[in-house]
């Protein structure tokens, strides 16, 4: 018996490619988040004793776990 040998051509599936983004659109959001980023580092880890912004104990309370989570130390 011969075996018939059928080839079917099936089409490679086409592969989406992202738009590139230009760096001027991104640079003022990777900005803003750097600077959210760095604000919210203060106040997790800095805000206490003599390098603080705000008096009273209300925000090392607040960000009191998060210190402890990120390894600074508060008492």
């Amino acid at each position: 018996m011969a075996e018939a040998v059928v080839s079917a051509t099936v089409p490679a599936p086409s592969v989406a490619v992202p738009a590139p983004l230009p760096v001027r659109a991104v640079l003022p959001w990777a900005f803003f988040v750097g600077l959210l980023a760095l604000i919210a580092l203060y106040f997790v880890g800095a805000e206490q004793g003599a390098t603080s912004l705000i008096a009273g104990s209300d925000v090392h309370e607040w960000v009191h776990d998060g210190r402890h989570l990120l390894g600074f130390p508060c008492h």
